[in-house]
């Protein structure tokens, strides 16, 4: 006679593996809050970038530990608006646009409430039927791209120390512009569709290697590189998501 089946009521440590990393992930985008506060700008960045790859690596672990849940995607979301929407645009208003008055603050306000729509409307998206017919793509730039972006200005300035940091109303208009990406219509790759092939696997590996390799030698340089890189990626997909159409 079959059991009556409820609510699971223990947990092994490996399915709360995904959880446990995204917790982790929260405690280093706040500490990277204290940082910028304190001045310590370029740990600040870097815990900003772990934060990017705890995100990257928590749900695929949930999918291949079938551990996923409807909490640890809220918690993943909820997550993500610290780590991505909340501490860049304030470590960048501490590091340079605390002195440019009110103007410095609303950039801030202008990119948190993007990422938080932007969010808002991935979450609504990813539960609808329509989100699977063309999961190669997302609309606008993720989260985490638009974090590693809006921090470019800190990158340019860590790499080139003896030039000046770029003008304020710059900064500004950049955090505006990576704020508006995220919550545009723009199509943007989505890596969990993208397939290696066997031959290809040893020189995507050697490559994987080379670019940790280069962000742990020079790692502003690097992430520089990796900024340009990835709006270059961003414009072609545009342009072979429109390619078909004007046919």
């Amino acid at each position: 006679m079959d059991q009556p089946t409820g609510p699971q009521t223990e947990f092994s440590l490996v399915q709360l593996l995904p959880n446990m990393l995204t917790i982790v992930a929260v405690c280093a985008g706040l500490t990277a809050i204290r940082f910028g506060v304190q001045g310590d700008y370029m740990p600040a960045v870097l815990l900003i970038i772990a934060a990017g790859i705890l995100d990257g690596i928590d749900g695929r672990i949930a999918r291949l530990l079938g551990s996923s849940s409807k909490m640890g995607a809220e918690l993943d979301s909820l997550a993500d608006f610290l780590n991505f929407g909340v501490a860049p645009p304030l470590i960048l208003y501490f590091w340079a646009l605390r002195d440019f008055r009110g103007l410095g603050w609303i950039c801030v306000l202008v990119f948190a409430v993007c990422c938080v729509i932007r969010l808002a409307r991935f979450n609504v998206s990813s539960k609808s039927e329509e989100a699977q017919r063309d999961c190669a793509y997302f609309e606008g730039i993720p989260s985490p791209a638009g974090a590693l972006l809006v921090m470019l200005p800190m990158y340019l300035s860590f790499a080139f120390a003896d030039r000046p940091v770029l003008p304020q109303i710059v900064i500004c208009l950049h955090m505006i512009l990576v704020g508006l990406l995220l919550i545009s219509r723009l199509p943007t790759w989505s890596f969990k569709t993208t397939r290696i092939s066997r031959e290809n696997v040893k020189f995507f590996l050697v490559g994987v290697a080379f670019v940790g390799a280069a962000l742990l030698t020079f790692a502003w340089v690097t992430l520089i590189a990796l900024c340009l890189g990835y709006v270059a990626m961003v414009i072609w997909a545009w342009i072979d998501r429109e390619r078909p159409s004007s046919r």
